[in-house]
């Protein structure tokens, strides 16, 4: 449980939760009052859907089909600086597009291929959607030859 005090004059303390519920007004002194915060944790992950539609994160999944790369080994194939790519390597990790494993001092980042095997299933319905406009643009073709 946190204990949030918000002051009711111009000099009031503010801080950025992720998710806050008001639990109970605790008490009402010298013009301030003081909560009793409770917070939840949700463990709220990121869509994969979201993840994926950065250019510089499906160009990261790409190298790590390759394999397990370290953040600095990922970093040095983009032009951008290693805090930005460790951004969008934490992104990918929050969605669980990518697992982590410490060998030693480094972590190492891979492909978690559930993960992608969820994007092929959306995806299916819209492959065959596909196929089946390309089997009839097809017989139209044959159709006027």
């Amino acid at each position: 449980m946190l204990i949030l005090t918000i002051s009711t004059n111009l000099n009031c303390y503010r801080k950025t939760f992720n998710l806050l519920i008001i639990y109970k007004k605790f008490a009402q002194l010298n013009n301030c009052i003081i909560f009793a915060i409770k917070q939840l944790q949700i463990n709220m992950r990121r869509d994969i859907y979201q993840a994926i539609a950065d250019p510089t994160r499906r160009a990261i999944l790409m190298l790590l089909t390759v394999g397990a790369m370290t953040p600095n080994a990922i970093a040095g194939h983009f032009g951008s600086s290693r805090q930005a790519v460790s951004k969008h390597i934490q992104i990918l990790a929050e969605c669980g597009a990518v697992d982590q494993n410490q060998r030693g001092r480094e972590i190492y980042y891979q492909l978690n291929i559930d993960k992608m095997k969820e994007i092929d299933h959306w995806m299916e319905a819209f492959r065959k959607m596909w196929m089946t406009s390309f089997d009839q643009l097809d017989n139209l073709l044959n159709d006027l030859n």
